[in-house]
C-alpha cells in the first residue's frame, strides 16, 4: 500500500466484504460458536489469504523474480489450505458451521457443498487481492511516470532558458564592445540598458508565468537597446493594439523573434523598417515581427534562438500556438499565434 488512495481502496473492499458477510446476521439465526467461526476464524483466513498473497507472492514471484508457474501454484496452495482450515473446522464442529437455521427450519449443509462454496470465496478473496494489487501498482506507476515526465520536461526547460540568457547577453556584449571600440556616447546608455533587461531577465523571469505587459515592456527595452548600435538610431515600427493588462505568458518566449530580426535583417532602412506588431486580448496574442533581409548581416555560428523557443513553446503550449514562418526573397516574417 504506496498511497492514500490505496488505504482507501482496501478499507472500501473490506467495508463491503465484511459488511455483506455480517448482513447474514439478519437473515438466519447463529449459534455463538458459528459466529466465532464463520466471522471470526474465517474472517482471519480470508484476511490473511488476501494478504499472502498481496503483499509476498505478487511482489516476489511475479513483479520481482518473474516465476509465473510458481506462483500459480503458490496461489494453489493458499486456495487449497485456506479451504481445507475451514472445511477440517466445519466438519468438527457441523451442528455450528454445516446447518441453515431460519425460524423452526434447520438445513443441513453437505460437506461436499460447503466445499465449492469455501472455495469460490477463498478463489474470489484471492482474485480481488490481485485485481487491488496490479490496479495500486499500476497507478503508483503512472503517478511515477507522469512525474519524470514533468521532471524532464522541467529540466529541458531550464537547459533552454540557459541557453537562451547567456545567447542574449553575447550578443548584447558584443554589440555594446562595437559601440565602446567606437567611443560612442551612447555606450553608458547601453550599458544601463542591458542593466535593466538583465534585471527582468535574472529575478522576474525566474517564475514560471509573468506579466504579458512586462514581456513587451521587455521587448520594447531590448529594442531600445539595440537601437543605440545605429548612428543615426535603427528604424523599428512598434503597434500595440488591444489588452495588455491581466494576462499571464512564458517569460523570455517573444524575444528570440525581434533578437532574430536585428541578427539577420536591414534596420537602417526607414522606407522599409522592421515591424513589430502586438495584437491581445484576454485570450488571444498575435505576435509578428517581420524584416528586410540583409545580405551581409549573417550570424556564421548559427543560431539557438528560434529552435529554442519553438521547443519551449511545444513543452508550454501544446495544441496552444500557431507559429508560421514565411522566408521570401527578400523579407523574413514570422508570426505567432497563443492562447493565452
Amino acid at each position: 500500500m504506496k498511497s492514500k488512495g490505496a488505504i482507501i481502496l482496501h478499507v472500501i473492499f473490506w467495508v463491503i466484504m465484511l459488511g455483506g458477510a455480517f448482513a447474514t446476521l439478519f437473515l438466519w439465526e447463529h449459534t455463538t460458536k458459528d459466529i466465532i467461526y464463520s466471522y471470526g476464524l474465517f474472517s482471519v483466513l480470508n484476511l490473511s489469504g488476501f494478504y499472502i498473497n498481496y503483499i509476498f507472492l505478487i511482489p516476489e514471484l511475479i513483479q520481482k523474480r518473474k516465476k509465473y508457474w510458481l506462483y500459480v501454484l503458490s496461489f494453489i496452495f493458499v486456495l487449497a489450505a485456506s479451504v481445507l482450515i475451514k472445511t477440517t473446522i466445519a466438519v468438527l464442529n457441523p451442528d455450528d458451521v454445516l446447518v441453515s437455521i431460519r425460524g423452526k427450519d434447520v438445513h443441513h449443509i453437505a460437506v461436499n457443498d460447503y466445499v465449492l462454496v469455501s472455495t469460490f470465496f477463498s478463489g474470489f478473496v484471492l482474485v480481488s487481492s490481485c485485481i487491488i494489487k496490479f490496479s495500486v501498482d499500476w497507478f503508483s506507476n503512472e503517478k511515477i511516470q507522469r512525474n519524470l515526465e514533468s521532471e524532464k520536461k522541467d529540466m529541458e526547460l531550464q537547459f533552454l532558458k540557459s541557453q537562451l540568457n547567456p545567447h542574449f547577453l553575447f550578443n548584447s556584449l558584443n554589440n555594446i564592445y562595437s559601440l565602446a571600440y567606437q567611443k560612442s556616447d551612447k555606450t553608458a546608455d547601453a550599458i544601463l540598458k542591458l542593466s535593466e533587461i538583465m534585471r527582468y531577465m535574472i529575478y522576474e523571469s525566474n517564475d514560471s508565468w509573468v506579466d504579458l505587459s512586462k514581456e513587451v515592456e521587455y521587448v520594447t527595452s531590448f529594442v531600445e537597446l539595440q537601437k543605440l548600435r545605429f548612428k543615426d538610431g535603427a528604424s523599428v515600427v512598434i503597434s500595440i493594439n488591444g489588452e495588455i493588462d491581466g494576462q499571464k505568458i512564458v517569460p523570455l518566449i517573444l524575444i528570440s523573434f525581434v533578437e532574430n530580426a536585428f541578427k539577420h535583417g536591414v534596420a537602417n532602412e526607414p522606407e522599409d523598417p522592421i515591424k513589430i506588431n502586438i495584437i491581445a486580448n484576454q485570450k488571444i496574442l498575435h505576435f509578428s515581427v517581420s524584416n528586410k533581409k540583409s545580405k551581409t548581416n549573417k550570424d556564421a555560428m548559427g543560431g539557438v534562438g528560434l529552435n529554442n523557443v519553438e521547443r519551449r513553446l511545444q513543452l508550454l503550449y501544446p495544441d496552444r500556438y500557431k507559429l508560421n514562418i514565411v522566408n521570401s526573397a527578400t523579407h523574413y516574417t514570422t508570426e505567432l499565434m497563443l492562447d493565452l
